[in-house]
């Protein structure tokens, strides 16, 4: 992705109608409270990223934007969407965000962060639309929206209260990849405003795929009219983007799990490299209703949403009744060579086909030419069985409804704020995961090549590349097709007394909901996975043929069963003097199961009911003391943080079931400095995390999760003036676990993100932005549990150097 085009030199975008997406002020916070108010006067762990610091912050992503704030651990390797994220400890057992959730102006995208092919941030875009995102970790993220014990990321719109506009142009000065933004508010009347804005790009992408891997873009309009006591806002959005999905990559691995060493392969460099490729565009499959079908494999991460909402407050008779309601019509798919085998050539080849098996191109410039030294193949000698996942997902239709009503009383010559309100949602999850299995060689230019195996004898092994129409390392396994609508209801209610320097309340909230549909698979009610089949339809039969996915349609787990769970908040909070505050706060939420427990065999495919009671909701029990302190030129913000969390999951890639308890303890800091033309801001995060219990392993039991580091910070020192910015981000993490059998070691790293601002004229700015500067290796996932004994490990990692150029004109 593009990094966000250049934001002017503003203060946020006030907004005092929105209750939702208001900044009242430079240092109020409104997500996951019954009332915004002053952070100072609030018993929560909170930031604020304001559009002007994640601009120079240059992120390539959603997921790359969120590695800057404090106590969030973000994954960001995989670009626009499935990325993983955790705050605080909690634990990333599988992908996706299971216990944050992310929510655009005040409603959440989905709502479950982990589904299958698809979270939270694939349907979301940075763009200058954007007014501000705010931070919740803990607290009352577990009262004050459903499925978000571990907090609540909002990303807020610009509603036109700030009048005019701005166009940017931004190319990859050393990528391929160029897009085009604009943004536009004003008013219409005195009471009537609108704001519109989005982009468009088009381009290859931070890494080598050999065709344009990023295609599409975005537009967000709303409109607003202000009335005597509130306002109604209309507000609609257009999504469809494009974009690759980088999964592992091979990297060259020596010395030992506890101190490993990794490198590039020759011809391929992780970094930058892909296993996509200009000739591995199309994919040949039975779809879910068991036809034949062909998929452009340049589709990605395709993510569309249409989406619709309405957001009113009106203050009635003392009280303040805030509505938003929002439909989105979301589908897309996720195709993409997925956790795949490397191996050298000739090893693979008479693996496939035998001793003396030979190879040949199937497809490319050379394609027929038979490769007479396998050893030598690229400089690298290696071919790779890939596993094509192809997902579909057909249908990911959310509802969402918030009403609520908030009344302050005086009580004892102080203010009593109490609100109560009800959440329900509707969330559709129609997706069939499908999957074959391809050979190609190993090169980093997008030029990779299908690879043909044949037998001493002459023996095709494969067709055009092709060894199975299925996941044939697992025995044509793992395809799915899930139907399934989620009802999720939630009343709530929240009281806090506020007098003089003391704030103390506290929240409560009772979640139930239901799972109803199906799950077709071999793997969860048996029958025939793989058959014989012409697929291709050249009247004959080949190996591959012999290898073919199907659905057992007609032998469908049944999905039918409902949960209930409460959640509670309760904190205090103290202002020693104007400067200074501490407070203290416990909370207890959790998070229901999504569409992974189904895949996992979660449900009797008889009766539709859970099969273990402890599935129906995971709690997150978390305790929190802190002190913040605030001056005109110093902030700091220090917390000290418990969590102990239930995690019942499904890692799909393996099928491998997760039932356990974790707990983590820690410290978070957050603080800036201004001084004159100088500014740092930055945070810290300690955090010690263990597998209390496991279900299924209890050998784990003690060890640290995998992907968890003991120390992870963030830093950004700058010099802003007039007609100049320039400055550094600088985000690092020290090492962790690759699995939770702790043996092998991912190294920390610390990547540097470098900008400047020139502004030669008035309301013209010209940016200049290196993410990952000095071209880091930095590992945020690793999937073998111990260095191979061939050297090469499947690794995921951030981006390498990218280096974009940004004018932007503001009118």
């Amino acid at each position: 992705m593009m990094s966000l085009p250049a934001f002017a030199e503003t203060s946020p975008e006030p907004d005092s109608t929105s209750a939702a997406g208001a900044v009242q002020d430079k240092d109020t916070i409104t997500t996951g409270v019954a009332k915004g108010r002053d952070r100072l006067d609030s018993a929560t762990s909170t930031s604020v990223l304001r559009p002007a610091d994640i601009e120079r912050f240059g992120p390539r992503s959603v997921a790359d934007l969120l590695r800057d704030a404090p106590g969030i651990r973000s994954e960001a390797s995989t670009d626009d969407g499935q990325n993983s994220l955790s705050i605080r400890g909690l634990p990333i057992a599988t992908t996706g965000a299971k216990f944050v959730q992310l929510q655009e102006d005040g409603l959440p995208i989905l709502e479950f962060g982990d589904l299958l092919g698809k979270s939270a941030d694939s349907y979301l875009r940075l763009d200058m639309n954007l007014a501000q995102v705010e931070v919740i970790r803990g607290g009352s993220a577990s009262t004050f929206a459903s499925n978000s014990p571990g907090g609540i990321i909002n990303f807020q719109s610009k509603t036109g209260e700030v009048e005019g506009g701005a166009i940017a142009v931004t190319a990859g000065l050393d990528y391929k990849s160029y897009r085009s933004d604009f943004d536009y508010g004003a008013r219409l009347s005195e009471n009537l405003r609108f704001h519109v804005g989005g982009f468009y790009r088009q381009g290859e992408g931070p890494r080598r795929a050999g065709y344009d891997a990023q295609k599409g873009g975005q537009i967000k309009v709303n409109v607003t009219r202000d009335f005597a006591g509130g306002y109604i806002r209309f507000y609609g959005k257009y999504l469809d983007d494009r974009t690759p999905h980088y999964d592992a990559v091979p990297f060259l691995a020596t010395g030992t799990d506890a101190d490993p060493s990794f490198g590039a392969l020759p011809g391929f460099d992780g970094r930058r490299d892909t296993s996509l490729s200009r000739n591995i565009r199309s994919n040949l499959v039975l779809d879910q209703n068991n036809n034949p079908v062909r998929h452009d494999v340049a589709d990605g991460q395709r993510a569309k949403a249409a989406t619709f909402g309405v957001e009113t407050r009106i203050d009635l008779a003392g009280w303040t009744i805030t509505e938003r309601f929002r439909y989105a019509s979301q589908s897309g798919t996720l195709i993409a060579p997925y956790t795949s085998v490397f191996a050298p050539a000739t090893a693979a080849s008479q693996l496939l086909g035998g001793p003396g098996a030979r190879l040949s191109y199937a497809n490319g410039p050379l394609a027929g030419q038979a490769i007479a030294d396998p050893q030598g193949l690229n400089g690298n000698g290696l071919l790779t069985l890939i596993n094509m996942l192809d997902l579909r997902v057909n249908d990911l239709n959310n509802f969402t409804n918030d009403i609520r009503g908030s009344r302050v009383w005086d009580v004892g010559g102080g203010d009593l704020t109490g609100t109560a309100g009800f959440y329900a949602a509707r969330q559709t999850v129609d997706e069939s995961v499908l999957w074959t299995t391809q050979v190609s060689d190993v090169r980093g230019d997008g030029r990779a090549a299908l690879i043909d195996v044949t037998t001493a004898a002459g023996v095709p092994v494969t067709q055009d590349g092709y060894y199975a129409y299925n996941l044939a390392l697992v025995g044509g396994g793992r395809r799915f097709h899930v139907a399934v609508d989620y009802a999720v209801n939630a009343p709530f209610a929240s009281l806090n007394y506020h007098i003089g320097r003391v704030a103390i309340g506290g929240s409560i909230r009772y979640d139930y909901g239901s799972a109803q549909g199906q799950v077709a698979g071999a793997n969860l009610t048996g029958g025939v996975n793989t058959v014989t089949r012409d697929i291709n339809g050249d009247g004959v039969i080949t190996a591959p043929e012999t290898r073919v996915g199907v659905l057992p349609q007609t032998r469908a787990a049944l999905v039918d069963y409902t949960y209930n769970y409460l959640s509670y908040s309760t904190g205090i909070n103290f202002r020693i003097s104007e400067p200074l505050a501490v407070f203290a706060r416990y909370s207890r939420g959790a998070r229901a199961p999504g569409d992974r427990l189904l895949v996992g065999g979660g449900v009797n495919a008889n009766t539709g009911k859970l099969v273990q009671e402890r599935a129906a909701y995971d709690p997150v029990k978390q305790a929190e003391i802190g002190v913040k302190y605030r001056t005109e030129q110093v902030t700091l913000n220090l917390t000290g943080f418990w969590a102990k969390t239930q995690d019942t999951n499904t890692d799909p890639v393996i099928s491998a079931l997760i039932s356990r308890d974790y707990k983590a303890y820690g410290l978070e800091f957050e603080g800036g400095v201004r001084r004159g033309i100088f500014q740092l801001n930055g945070g810290a995060t300690y955090t010690h995390a263990e597998i209390d219990k496991d279900q299924v392993t209890p050998a784990l039991e003690g060890n640290t999760p995998r992907h968890q580091a003991k120390f992870i910070f963030q830093a950004t020192p700058q010099v802003i003036t007039g007609r100049f910015s320039v400055g550094a981000v600088f985000v690092g993490t020290t090492g962790s676990f690759a699995q939770d059998s702790n043996l092998l070691r991912m190294p920390g790293y610390v990547t540097t993100n470098g900008f400047v601002q020139v502004r030669p004229a008035d309301r013209l700015t010209l940016s200049l932005n290196a993410s990952n500067l000095f071209d880091t290796r930095a590992f945020v996932a690793i999937d073998d549990a111990t260095l191979p004994a061939s050297g090469i490990v499947r690794g995921r990692v951030l981006n390498g150097r990218t280096v974009s150029a940004t004018a932007r004109f503001d009118f």
